[in-house]
């Protein structure tokens, strides 16, 4: 594709002439307060609101029966029984919504909150996934009558499992993380004479417009959902809300605008959180370090109300064998509830934890047999002519070269050097030590949801307007759209606008989840250009007595081949097409026909028929000061194939932001709840995500395999830094600790726990 367009959307956003909801306000908007559980289970005997009624400024209180409107259904798989309530009669996790204020301002919202009297009658709580499987164990959603929600297999014999000559095995837990987007959730709803009208922090406004208007009983062409600037998504902002319906339900209630505004705290015990797997793994290889079948059987914690999270081991499970050539593989899951926050998709959704599992398992397997990891991996790696294949657990893989990612990856960080400078480290006792941790890895992207809407239409002055289905949250879809526009019609960038995130503009669409925006909203925006590129194209061939094969895009229009000075600009072309309309409709008009005429517009639903499948490889360089336990990531060098790359400045990106939250989940971050499920970090004091002072400046290359799947032979790219950067930088903490023996630990590696691990080995060292 042609040069890259530079980010078109940041000028709006650093000056603040884009939006975000809470900037946002209506006249005689109110606000709303939630009183939320402060007991991770128990029952609602009653609710005092008389003081909060008679507080200043406030409108009402309303719990649930007041309310009036049912459970809702949150994810399509799952069975009504395990629908959620939008304001509950019985909390099921720290946080959860009992009952809302309306006030006429958020301070008055809040302060009448805090004067709202529970009667809480306590349940048993349960918050170790293991513990509610067991008999006896509290039910947490008790219409269900069990904890298990969704399980998946994929089941072998055990004859099937031979050939090897040992056997490496390990139980390794993905511990639960906050997506802490920049910008909390936030809605505003408003009563218009069509409806509504409802802005609210979205990554799927279709979606949230469908789930509002069931909520309300109502016609979804009545509402119109907005996402204006939205601060951040990583996949929670791609559910919907409770709180959002009840926003919208009060404003129509009270024929007003109602707004709501999440503070970080509410953030933090509330927003969907992700990750939360148990992995039991076991992997048969040969002496020579050949791969024979591996056996996984893994839990699921998905928190109170299952969503999307219930499906989430579905995608470990897809991705179980990875890059590798594994013949034969076993696998269970068991999604299962428990009495803390909901878990949903966050950044990579289920295939970090298949990837950290399988490289932490082939380390394992490495040192078993005294084999460098790297030659384990490069002997078991699938190789360029397997493709297409599908795997033992039935990922439809289109294409890769993974050993080429590998190697360059190896190529930059110096791998033998590095080798070399660790053992200079342990030879000389230094107190730093040296980690180097590799991985290589394969994701899937746009899985289950290959379709998107797109249009292009030419405008009167000769620009263009593009309308899709895809929502953007700072990944920059308006520049990749437009250099797509510009590339296939010849036009500048600032004459393209593109239109997303307003279910007014746009008719339909899945939104932004799945890495899926540039390989299926970007072919839907390029399938509808070409379209009108050739419908431009026979209008301009009539125009210039040329042939329609002879018809050549340049700068701004279209014109012979061979013979620049005869070229049409686009608003000419406009111009006739709607001359050639007018008379075309006269003359249908008296004919009894029904108008034509070549409009220089067009809209598609494009399919992509099947999932595509990002790699790529990460080599992570730790230093580890073994008198404090504190690791550092020092280098960081990841090499990525997302197919066809478009626009290198976005690549690089979404590479930086993704592999800062790899690097995060290894050594930083962790929601936590105790055992009466109070979560323990409820702010960015106590929750440990990492400043720009605790990454590295990252070393970033990319190969390009196109995938034949969509026209760009564009792949996803948003979460391929996550699931790399992860299991390498763990490694490499590992890698450090190994000659100090000790062998595995679960990540987050914080100092804490890495200063334990060492005194503990030091202990029975001795």
């Amino acid at each position: 594709m042609g040069n890259a367009v530079t980010r078109r959307e940041d000028p709006a956003l650093l000056t603040g002439q884009s939006p975000y909801v809470a900037d946002m306000s209506r006249d005689n908007t109110a606000h709303l307060a939630f009183v939320r559980s402060v007991m991770a289970h128990a029952g609602i005997r009653g609710i005092n609101a008389d003081a909060a009624r008679q507080a200043p400024g406030v409108v009402d209180v309303i719990t649930a029966a007041e309310l009036g409107v049912g459970a809702q259904q949150m994810f399509i798989l799952l069975p009504p029984e395990l629908n959620r309530p939008l304001l509950t009669e019985r909390a099921r996790y720290v946080g959860d919504p009992i009952a809302v204020v309306i006030a006429h301002s958020a301070a008055a919202a809040t302060d009448a909150a805090e004067l709202v009297e529970v009667d809480y009658e306590p349940f048993d709580t349960v918050t170790d996934p293991f513990e509610a499987m067991t008999e006896g164990a509290p039910v947490v959603l008790e219409a269900h009558g069990s904890n298990r929600v969704m399980e998946f297999a994929t089941p072998v014999d055990d004859d099937a499992l031979s050939g090897h000559d040992l056997v490496v095995q390990g139980r390794f837990a993905y511990q639960r993380m906050a997506g802490a987007p920049i910008e909390p959730s936030a809605v505003l709803a408003e009563p218009t004479p069509e409806g509504m009208t409802v802005w609210c922090t979205s990554q799927a406004p279709h979606t949230a417009r469908d789930a509002i208007a069931t909520a309300l009983g109502e016609d979804p062409q009545r509402l119109r959902v907005v996402a204006p600037a939205v601060g951040g998504g990583f996949g929670p902002k791609a559910y919907v809300y409770p709180e959002f319906m009840v926003a919208a339900c009060l404003s129509r209630r009270f024929d007003r605008p109602v707004k709501w505004v999440e503070t970080r705290s509410e953030n933090l015990m509330n927003m969907m959180q992700g990750r939360d797997q148990i992995h039991d793994v076991e992997l048969g290889i040969t002496r020579n370090g050949d791969f024979c079948w591996m056996r996984i059987d893994l839990v699921s914690n998905i928190g109170a109300y299952p969503s999307v999270g219930a499906f989430l081991p579905f995608f470990t499970m897809m991705m179980a064998s990875g890059p590798y050539r594994i013949p034969t593989i076993g696998y269970t899951a068991a999604a299962v509830t428990t009495n803390t926050t909901p878990v949903s998709a966050l950044r990579g959704a289920g295939r970090p934890e298949a990837t950290a599992t399988l490289e932490r398992v082939i380390d394992i397997a490495a040192a078993e047999i005294g084999m460098d990891p790297v030659e384990m991996r490069l002997r078991n790696l699938l190789k360029p002519e397997d493709f297409p294949l599908t795997t033992p657990t039935g990922a439809n893989m289109d294409c890769g070269d993974y050993p080429s990612a590998l190697r360059l990856a190896l190529q930059m960080a110096d791998y033998d050097s590095l080798r070399a400078e660790q053992r200079r480290r342990i030879d000389s006792e230094n107190p730093v030590l040296m980690g180097i941790g590799v991985s290589v890895y394969v994701e899937v992207t746009a899985g289950g949801l290959t379709s998107e809407f797109g249009a292009v239409e030419v405008q009167d002055d000769g620009s263009v307007v593009a309308r899709v289905g895809t929502a953007s949250h700072g990944q920059g879809h308006v520049t990749a759209f437009t250099q797509i526009l510009c590339d296939v019609l010849g036009v500048a960038p600032e004459q393209v606008r593109i239109v997303h995130s307003d279910t007014s503009q746009v008719p339909r669409g899945l939104g932004t989840i799945a890495s899926r925006s540039l390989q299926i909203g970007g072919a839907a925006v390029w399938t509808a250009a070409n379209e009108v590129l050739d419908t431009g194209r026979r209008l301009a061939a009539r125009l210039l007595e040329a042939d329609a094969d002879d018809i050549v895009v340049s700068d701004g229009g279209l014109s012979v081949a061979g013979v620049p000075a005869k070229t049409l600009g686009w608003a000419e072309l406009a111009a006739a097409s709607r001359a050639a309309a007018s008379d075309q409709t006269a003359d249908d008009t008296s004919s009894g026909k029904d108008g034509g005429g070549d409009r220089l517009a067009a809209e598609t639903d494009f399919d992509q028929g099947d999932a595509t499948y990002p790699f790529g490889a990460h080599v992570s360089v730790v230093e580890l000061d073994s008198s404090t336990g504190d690791a550092r990531v020092i280098r960081h060098i990841a090499v990525d194939d997302c197919g066809r790359i478009l626009n290198p400045l976005l690549v690089r990106g979404q590479v930086h932001g993704g592999t800062a939250t790899g690097i995060a989940q290894a050594l930083y971050e962790q929601c936590l709840f105790d055992a009466d499920g109070n979560p323990r970090n409820t702010n960015f004091a106590d929750y440990a995500m990492p400043a720009a002072s605790e990454l590295p400046r990252y070393e970033m290359a990319h190969t390009e395999t196109p995938t034949p799947r969509n026209p760009l032979g564009a792949k996803g790219i948003g979460e391929s830094g996550t699931i790399g950067a992860t299991p390498a930088v763990q490694s490499a903490v590992l890698d450090a600790l190994a000659p100090l023996g000790v062998t595995h630990l679960d990540m987050p590696l914080t100092p804490q726990k890495v200063w334990n691990a060492i005194r503990d080995a030091s202990d029975t060292s001795d």
